[in-house]
C-alpha cells in the first residue's frame, strides 16, 4: 500500500492530485490557488517511505507536524514585516506564507517511529514500516 494525498471531499479518487481534481484545472488555478502548495516527493523502499517536501524560506520553528486520524499533517506559517519612516512618508511592507499538507498513512507505517529533518529548504521524513509488513521473499507452495 502506498501513501496518498488526503482529500476532504468524498467525491473523486484519492490518487488524483489536488490540481486536477473534479473542480477542473482553471477553476483551481484562478480561485483556489492550489499551485502555491509545496512540491512533494514520495519514495517507497523495502523498510520505509521517504517523503520530501520543498519548503524554501521557512525555518525549522515555522513547521508543525502532527499525526491525526491516520494522517500526517504538515503545516507551516511564516510572516515578516518591515517599516521605513522618512520625513514625509512611511513605507510598510509585510509578507505572509502558509500551507497545509496531509498524507493518509497506510496501516503498514509505525506512527510512533517517524523521523523528520529540515535542511536546505527540504523537509524530509522517514516513515518506517512495521516489521510484519516489510517486503519479504515469496514462499514456494507445493501443490499436492
Amino acid at each position: 500500500m502506498s501513501l496518498v494525498k488526503f482529500k476532504r471531499t468524498p467525491i473523486g479518487n484519492l490518487m488524483t492530485t489536488d490540481l486536477f481534481d473534479n473542480d477542473g484545472f482553471f477553476e483551481n488555478l484562478l480561485w483556489n490557488k492550489k499551485l502555491d502548495q509545496p512540491a512533494l516527493n514520495i519514495k517507497e523502499t523495502d523498510d520505509s517511505f521517504e517523503v520530501e517536501l520543498a519548503a524554501p524560506g521557512f525555518d525549522k520553528k515555522d513547521f508543525d507536524v502532527t499525526i491525526e486520524e491516520g494522517c500526517l499533517k504538515i503545516t507551516a506559517e511564516k510572516s515578516s514585516s518591515k517599516e521605513e519612516k522618512e520625513d514625509n512618508y512611511t513605507r510598510k511592507e509585510f509578507n505572509y506564507n502558509s500551507f497545509e499538507k496531509r498524507l493518509q498513512l497506510p496501516d503498514s507505517v509505525q506512527e510512533d517511529h517517524i523521523k523528520a529533518a529540515y535542511k536546505n529548504g527540504i523537509l524530509s521524513f522517514n516513515l518506517f514500516k512495521k516489521e510484519e509488513t516489510k517486503n519479504k521473499k515469496p514462499l514456494k507452495v507445493a501443490i499436492a
